[in-house]
Order: structure tokens, then C-alpha cells, then sequence
């Protein structure tokens, strides 16, 4: 089985930061498990950083920055760098979810995973699926089988 790399939204991290019982969270899981690959640049991860130590973020997830601290320097050793070589903009209405684009498209990733499937209607145009998190989590457990 070929481990599929892909790329988690920022909205993926907020919901599995917020609940323990949805898909997101058992995502994360199973990135912790080496069951796929997560594609991360550093944009995005800074996106990832900025959005988790919000405040309203901070109390929602009941973390500290150092907790959030820990959980991004954990999550970093399971993601697979990459490298922006080339910027794909405009393709979307909103600039903040251009990173997530250019990060899949650069990293020549199997899926996008998010919350919001209709915030990239320009994944269509390069062929990138792109799943909710119980989709690829569904993906995963079929493969697993």
C-alpha cells in the first residue's frame, strides 16, 4: 500500500484541537500512526501556528501557547516539508487559502483535506480531490483493509 500524502486545512487542526471525537482529530491519529503523509510549507505552517494560539482558539481547545508550542513541534516531526517553487496565485476568492493550494499543488499531493470544500473550487482545475476529513479517513480505513 502506497502511503497517500496529502494536505490538512487549517480548519482540520482547529476542529481536531477542539474535540476529540470527530473525524479531525482521529486524522491526526492516524498521521501519528504513519498511515499518510501530511505536506506542510512553511506558510502554511506558520497559518497553523498563528490560527492555533488565538485566543478565542486557546480557550475553545482548553491549550496554552505552550501547549500549542508542543503539540505543533509534535505534529512536525510526521509532516513531510515542502518547498514553494512555485506560487500559484490568484486562483481563489479568499488570499488565506492560497498557501493551503500552492502547498498541495507544490507537493504534488493525492488530496486536500477540509472543512470547507467550497473554498477551492480551483482544485478542480488541477485535478486535486478534495475530501472532508471523514472522507479521507473513510479513504484510509478501506485501504487498511
Amino acid at each position: 500500500m502506497t502511503i497517500p500524502n496529502v494536505v490538512l486545512d487549517t480548519n482540520v487542526l482547529v476542529a481536531a484541537s477542539r474535540s476529540r471525537l470527530g473525524a479531525s482529530f482521529a486524522l491526526l491519529q492516524a498521521l501519528r500512526q504513519g498511515r499518510y503523509k501530511a505536506l506542510v510549507s512553511v506558510p502554511l505552517m506558520l497559518e497553523y501556528e498563528a490560527v492555533l494560539k488565538r485566543p478565542e482558539q486557546l480557550e475553545a481547545s482548553g491549550r496554552s501557547a505552550v501547549m500549542t508550542d508542543s503539540f505543533l513541534d509534535a505534529f512536525s516531526l510526521c509532516i513531510e516539508p515542502v518547498h514553494l517553487h512555485y506560487l500559484w496565485r490568484p486562483q481563489l476568492r479568499d488570499p488565506a487559502d492560497e498557501m493551503v493550494l500552492e502547498t498541495a499543488l507544490n507537493g504534488r499531493a493525492a488530496a486536500l483535506v477540509t472543512l470547507n470544500g467550497g473554498d477551492f473550487p480551483a482544485a478542480a482545475n488541477f485535478r486535486l480531490p478534495v475530501l472532508t476529513p471523514g472522507a479521507f479517513l473513510q479513504y484510509l480505513q478501506e485501504e487498511k483493509t
